[in-house]
């Protein structure tokens, strides 16, 4: 009989509203016997989260550090080189590698739990601090860690090649979540990036039963967080022009976010209101409802100014696991999911004009939507399914806890 090890998940923020693909993850390793703990370096923004997350057993940690002053963090230091021997140079490797003071006293916290507890595996999401924090504290405890890379933790200006290099290297394995990224990495850093290996997010495909889309109200939905990469300013101009043309349409865009202002702006600027609805943050079972009540969801996603960009957006996998098809752009993985004329519809990213063609084409066209939605769902059961893809990385764990055992 095999012997899991207990896992300890590193987040920056837990519950988040945006990031189901995590607590879908962590439900399916539940559902799959794994015994996880979670461990977030921050505690929650959000006003809304998700009904998924009353689900997870998983007890949650705060690696909390209000109030922490420079003398604590020597005094902390000092105790835990008697805890455990050569923590200083860890340490100091750590803030000398760009590491602040306050995630080099989390990882000191995260290593302590790992020891009392028994955690045998540290896994992040996202490369930057929570991947900070768990490489220094397996570092400090001798645990293998690995982390899974997205999308901003891997093309925003913000990200430091060499601090992402470092943990590529020292991690005993590296997961992101479309080919597109797998390619980037090897080719941006080499060898270091020999162990980076694609593992889709995934959907309990049970909670998004499929609905041919043969009769449904002229409405295009869009869900995500209002920010500049999710392209919505680009949807806005999509649905003038679909109004100059006398296409009945209704638009609802879901979330909320920074750009929310600047999107209403635009809605009046274009006399769009009542056709472009800005609906505001939702619970996910509304959303799926909503999803299967539209025509057609909209995700043009764009690269930021900053090189921010989606990796692969977890409402497109949602909505065509739900039958709706989908209109998005050739941004990072997204053509790896949404295949034009098969799957989906591609247009070019920032084209107002190309995203207003395909959204008509299928507002006009119920066997479009049908053709598209059916070899859609096709694809999200054959490599979506969250059950087959948690075991996946569960895999990915067993190894690296058997070479950590080994080397130790």
């Amino acid at each position: 009989m095999t012997v899991r090890p207990k896992i300890a998940y590193v987040v920056k923020r837990y519950p988040r509203f945006s990031e189901t693909f995590i607590v879908n993850e962590i439900l399916a390793h539940e559902a799959a016997g794994w015994e996880l703990e979670i461990f977030s370096l921050r505690p929650p923004e959000d006003t809304h989260f998700q009904n998924a997350i009353s689900r997870v057993r998983a007890p949650v940690t705060y690696l909390r550090t209000e109030g922490l002053q420079l003398d604590d963090f020597w005094a902390l230091a000092a105790r835990v080189e008697r805890e455990m021997p050569g923590a200083w140079s860890v340490m100091g490797e750590g803030l000398a590698g760009g590491a602040s003071i306050r995630d080099v006293c989390k990882a000191v916290f995260l290593a302590q739990a790992a020891r009392a507890r028994g955690l045998a595996h540290l896994h992040a999401h996202f490369a930057t601090s929570a991947a900070t924090v768990a490489r220094l504290a397996a570092k400090l405890t001798g645990l293998p860690f690995t982390f899974t890379a997205h999308a901003k933790d891997i093309f925003h200006e913000s990200v430091d090649p060499a601090d992402l290099r470092a943990k590529l290297r020292d991690a005993a394995a590296v997961v992101t979540v479309s080919d597109f990224n797998v390619a980037h990495l090897r080719e941006t850093f080499g060898a270091d990036a020999a162990r980076v290996r694609r593992v889709f997010n995934g959907l309990d495909l049970a909670l998004f039963p499929y609905a041919a889309p043969v009769e449904r109200p002229p409405r295009i939905v869009a869900v995500g967080r209002l920010v500049e990469k999710k392209g919505f300013g680009d949807l806005v101009e999509a649905c003038a022009l679909l109004a100059a043309r006398g296409c009945r349409f209704e638009a609802l865009i879901v979330g909320s976010g920074e750009e929310e202002a600047a999107l209403r702006a635009k809605i009046e600027r274009t006399g769009l209101q009542g056709r472009v609805v800005m609906a505001g943050p939702r619970p996910q079972s509304e959303i799926i409802h909503l999803v299967q009540e539209s025509a057609v969801m909209a995700a043009p996603c764009v690269v930021g100014r900053d090189g921010n960009r989606d990796g692969l957006p977890t409402v497109l996998l949602e909505s065509m696991a739900l039958g709706t098809p989908v209109v998005s752009t050739a941004v990072t993985g997204i053509p790896e999911v949404v295949r034009d004329g098969e799957t989906g519809l591609l247009v070019a990213e920032s084209s107002p004009a190309e995203l207003a063609d395909a959204l008509e084409r299928l507002l006009d066209d119920a066997a479009l939507r049908v053709r598209l939605a059916t070899g859609a769902r096709r694809l999200i059961e054959e490599q979506f399914d969250v059950h087959a893809n948690a075991a996946e990385l569960g895999a990915i764990f067993l190894a690296a806890a058997d070479a950590g055992r080994s080397a130790r």
